[in-house]
């Protein structure tokens, strides 16, 4: 997964068909590591180049762990880099990073309050919630996701009890996993109503290993599933992921060029605006998931995308999915 071909995704830029709508973007990473680099500078130049991005949310993905602390302590390093990187952000004078969501172990049960106080003092007042990726598979060919989650932990007493102490806090809670492991997010719904629970990447209807050559079973227990949680009215869903080759198989990131926003929309818009239907945009948001999704495609071209897929809605129901929803959701 090759994230930095910035020369490359330079080939695919867009300008914005709708430079003036206001966007906020709920879900992007930063970090510098491995040769790859992405924070306050990279971030700017997305998001000043394009689109009317007004605000974003930061989701962890175990950047800059305290190393120095206990092992349930060392995610809040990353919250406290990420309060600079926002103050860093700040002082180039464009859009705010205006929430932060983290990671705490909810397998910590009840003790996982002591992380989430840590986490709030370090933010600086941008904390909101905590990410704990569940993404469990026993294919080979598919990977589990970096919390390192055993499988069906959300069902694990434990999980709930970490759960039922983020909610008790106002706090949200966003949820990784694949489209096979839906029936457990559904219950674990269902057994804390009261939280706000964000379904990432729209469910991961997965296109790799067992599920490769399945299209048509991947997608019926994906709707099947999906309706189900669609119930529930303490979920949304961010619509995004989509640039990730790495699950869904789309072949983008060997082209000579990156995929143009029609190219893209075409093959998204079944989907889509099936779970916008489903959901409704009060309970969905349009996310970059950036810098992961440059794997394929430019920043301009993700929310060109959206915007070319959102065309068919009202204005007001734009408005939900591109800033409404995670204005809400998140407290922005």
């Amino acid at each position: 997964m090759e994230l930095d071909r910035l020369d490359w995704i330079a080939l695919g830029h867009e300008d914005a068909l709708d430079p003036t709508f206001p966007i906020i973007d709920p879900h992007h990473h930063l970090w510098h590591r491995g040769g790859s680099r992405y924070l306050a500078e990279e971030l700017y130049e997305d998001l000043t180049a394009t689109h009317n991005i007004t605000d974003t949310v930061f989701v962890e993905c175990m950047a800059n762990y305290d190393k120095e602390r206990s092992k349930e302590l060392q995610p809040v390093g990353e919250t406290y880099f990420v309060a600079e990187e926002s103050e860093r952000l700040e002082k180039l004078g464009g859009p705010k990073i205006s929430g932060i969501v983290g990671f705490a172990d909810l397998m910590l049960g009840k003790r996982v309050i002591e992380v989430l106080d840590e986490h709030a003092d370090a933010g600086r007042g941008l904390f909101r919630g905590i990410r704990h990726a569940t993404a469990w598979s026993d294919d080979p060919e598919i990977s589990i996701s970096h919390s390192k989650p055993t499988q069906e932990i959300m069902r694990e007493k434990l999980f709930l009890e970490g759960l039922t102490v983020l909610a008790e806090q106002g706090y949200s809670f966003d949820a990784w996993l694949y489209f096979d492991q839906i029936d457990e997010l559904i219950d674990l719904a269902l057994a804390c109503p009261d939280i706000p629970i964000i379904l990432n990447h729209l469910g991961a209807p997965l296109a790799i290993g067992r599920w490769k050559t399945k299209n048509s079973e991947v997608d019926k227990k994906w709707k099947d599933q999906l309706t189900k949680l669609s119930k529930s009215t303490n979920v949304y869903l961010k619509i995004g992921g989509i640039g990730m080759d790495n699950y869904f198989n789309t072949e983008w990131s060997s082209l000579t060029v990156p995929p143009s926003s029609e190219l893209v929309a075409n093959y998204w818009k079944d989907k889509i605006t099936w779970v916008i239907d489903t959901f409704s945009p009060d309970r969905c948001m349009f996310e970059s998931n950036f810098p992961v999704d440059r794997q394929t495609l430019p920043y301009s071209v993700v929310w060109n995308t959206f915007q070319r897929i959102a065309d068919q809605y009202s204005h007001e129901e734009k408005r939900a999915l591109f800033s409404g929803t995670a204005s809400t959701v998140y407290k922005l």
